[in-house]
């Protein structure tokens, strides 16, 4: 635990969240919409400097560390281990602390690296020469498949298997990897990948988690095999080329989704280089996320065959749920993104992508073709169609104005469309998240954030503070116990961690209030004399708990009168007394 603070204290919360999301500096905090839901106004913060982050929509929150962890689906020690390797920090020499599961993901690292090297020189030996005439004839030169990593499996399918058998690693081990198979009878493990094309696919931070490879022969089916799930590679969780496409698409604000590897490969080796392709697999929400983070538009540049429009259909309604901003780019002469840019060029590529029209007119467009729209029946077939895709719109203003403009397409009465729009559709706007306004006085908000702003002001305050009645709301006496059972010198993450939740979450909306720009109170502190600023607060304070001592002393005395109580109500005078004159003596001290 030592290192992952030394880690922490070294690097800076708002660039590591900054390479994963958009964010944009509000007053002292950053902010974007949630990389962990989905949302149209955004909820989710980072403070630099408490370096924490914070969704007051999903109530995700946490460090560094746990940020990294929950992006990448690592251990905390795989996270620990990626942000020193990434910013440079030396690891220790023992990493004694890592727990079994990450020491097991290491070994599938270790074992995917392996097969990458032997890959890579089977496509540079004499054997790789037909793999290397098919990536010369698809416009691939040597520079590119180097890039990409692209290799070549052994036909004989034991060169894996034994190479891995002899860097240590064992049955059990191999089995898992899903690079190599068991045989049937028992006798040892066999290549999963024989005489093919082999194409690495990497996680969203670089590395090696699975492959994919490409027949080179009519006679090897299927085309393209890809790697089993393990416990590094989830199909549904990946994006090919992702690693290397993210800064494109935030430089380009879109992303453009193809089918093909050879269709990345092609785009990107041309300057196209914010392209990705779903590995094989239905695009799945989560794989939307991943390319919502960087931007909410995006091109899909699928084959215009059959089959590809139908992928094109299914892709639509996954990114209609996720609030992606669509376009459909169908390229003429039925070619393939590759094809066209190889014969075209990148600049009629980019022409094309500007002018490629919304989802919704190149679903009308397929609707056409579906539907005989020249009778009045098959238009209102053709817009029911339409009508599921339309209905997943999150805003409602947005799918009126859709439904109305693909009724003028098709040549639909409007009329009737709103009418059966209005029946049908369900009200699926996103409400805007709220961060929770902080409920205490002012005093104690700005007392609580001097004391968490300035450690100087915990070490002249906090000691002050226990010999003092001072009336706060609960909540603020729970937070100042823990900060005192901390002492001076705490981060942000350990006072929290001594919280239950509802004052976790105050306490984090506390910090995050100022910059806010939701409505709720500010709290605007200037960096320095936070201490005589939490004096001041104190004092205040302090005032405000004998007048209401006083008041409840009265009380009680009359009470005692009342009762004829005359023995009690001479003791609570002489207190009423006691705590007057501290105040007069109070008042009277220097200040």
């Amino acid at each position: 635990m030592e290192f992952a603070q030394q880690l922490k204290s070294n690097l800076d919360i708002v660039q590591v969240v900054g390479e994963y999301v958009r964010l944009k500096k509000t007053g002292s905090r950053y902010v974007a919409p949630c990389p962990f839901h989905i949302e149209k106004t955004p909820s989710f913060g980072v403070n630099a400097t408490h370096q924490f982050y914070k969704c007051f929509g999903c109530g995700v929150g946490g460090d560094v560390i746990k940020f990294v962890m929950e992006m990448d689906g690592l251990t905390f020690w795989e996270a620990c281990t990626q942000l020193a390797e990434r910013y440079g920090i030396p690891l220790p020499k023992r990493m004694d602390a890592a727990d079994e599961d990450t020491r097991r993901r290491a070994g599938m690292y270790e074992m995917h690296e392996i097969a990458h090297k032997l890959y890579r020189a089977g496509l540079a030996s004499a054997a790789g020469a037909e793999a290397r005439a098919y990536l010369s004839k698809r416009g691939v030169h040597a520079k590119l498949a180097e890039e990409f990593g692209l290799g070549l499996s052994d036909r004989g399918g034991q060169s894996l298997a034994k190479q891995l058998q002899q860097a240590g690693f064992g049955a059990q081990q191999l089995e898992a990897s899903g690079l190599v198979l068991a045989r049937n009878d028992g006798s040892g493990f066999f290549d999963r990948f024989r005489g093919r094309l082999m194409f690495p696919i990497h996680s969203e931070t670089g590395k090696i988690i699975a492959f994919a490879g490409r027949a080179l022969s009519d006679e090897d089916q299927p085309k393209y095999l890809n790697s089993s799930e393990t416990g590094i590679y989830k199909k549904s969780h990946v994006l090919y080329n992702l690693h290397r496409a993210k800064k494109g698409m935030r430089q380009n604000d879109h992303s453009i989704l193809v089918e093909g590897y050879m269709d990345v490969i092609g785009l990107y080796g041309a300057g196209v280089t914010e392209v990705v392709a779903s590995c094989g697999t239905t695009l799945g929400p989560d794989q939307v996320r991943m390319m919502r983070r960087h931007s909410e538009n995006i091109v899909v540049n699928f084959d215009p065959d059959p089959a590809g429009a139908a992928a094109t259909e299914r892709s639509i309604q996954k990114l209609v749920e996720e609030g992606m901003h669509i376009r459909v780019l169908t390229l003429p002469g039925e070619m393939d993104p590759d094809e066209f840019i190889q014969q075209r060029g990148v600049e009629a590529y980019r022409t094309l992508c500007g002018k490629s029209p919304r989802y919704f007119e190149w679903l009308s467009d397929r609707a056409r073709e579906k539907f005989d729209v020249r009778s009045g029946e098959g238009r209102v077939e053709a817009f029911k169609f339409l009508l599921p895709a339309i209905q997943k719109l999150p805003d409602k203003l947005e799918r009126a104005a859709v439904a109305s403009d693909v009724a003028s397409r098709l040549g639909v009465d409007k009329g009737l469309v709103l009418e059966q729009f209005r029946k049908l559709a369900v009200d699926r706007s996103l409400q805007p998240m709220r961060m929770p306004r902080v409920e205490l006085p002012a005093n104690e908000k700005v007392l609580l954030r001097c004391l968490l702003d300035s450690g100087e002001a915990r070490t002249e305050v906090l000691p002050l503070i226990a010999d003092k009645e001072l009336g706060w709301q609960a909540e603020t006496g729970r937070i100042l116990t823990a900060m005192q059972a901390l002492g001076s010198d705490f981060s942000f993450g350990q006072l929290e961690a001594r919280l239950n939740e509802a004052d976790r979450t105050l306490l984090t909306a506390l910090v995050f209030a100022d910059g806010a720009a939701r409505g709720e109170d500010e709290v605007t502190l200037p960096a320095e004399h936070a201490s005589a600023q939490a004096l001041d607060c104190l004092r205040v304070m302090e005032g405000a708990g004998r007048e209401t001592a006083r008041a409840l002393l009265k009380a009680r005395i009359a009470a005692a009168e009342r009762e004829g109580n005359v023995e009690e109500a001479m003791r609570l005078s002489m207190e009423l007394e006691g705590v007057a004159g501290a105040g007069r003596r109070r008042r009277q001290a220097p200040q």
